[in-house]
């Protein structure tokens, strides 16, 4: 079973890798849509800010909320646990204060 959910893990950790990196890009493309949308201006300019804002934004909200799922889900098939604290004692040196 442990091998089963290794091999799951890392496919799905290739999965939400490209997704996310194709989320934050897709994010990031739309500065240069609302830019070009303040360069032409008057109408067209509000039909790119409305396809922006009400289909295309949605779309990657929606599909970077489900990769942050699966990365979850990797991270509870790896057995790891990076959102926990650590409770070590931090121990000072003879040269520290």
């Amino acid at each position: 079973m442990k091998a089963f959910a290794k091999k799951v893990s890392s496919i799905f950790r290739v999965v939400f890798g490209y997704g996310i990196l194709a989320c934050l890009f897709a994010g990031g493309m739309t500065f240069f849509g609302y830019l070009a949308a303040m360069i032409i201006g008057g109408d067209t300019a509000e039909k790119i800010c409305v396809f922006l804002y009400e289909d295309f934004l949605p779309v990657v909200i929606y599909a970077s909320t489900i990769l942050v799922v699966l990365g979850l889900i990797v991270m509870y098939l790896n057995g790891e646990k990076a959102l926990t604290t650590n409770k070590k004692k931090n121990v000072k040196h003879k040269g520290e204060l």
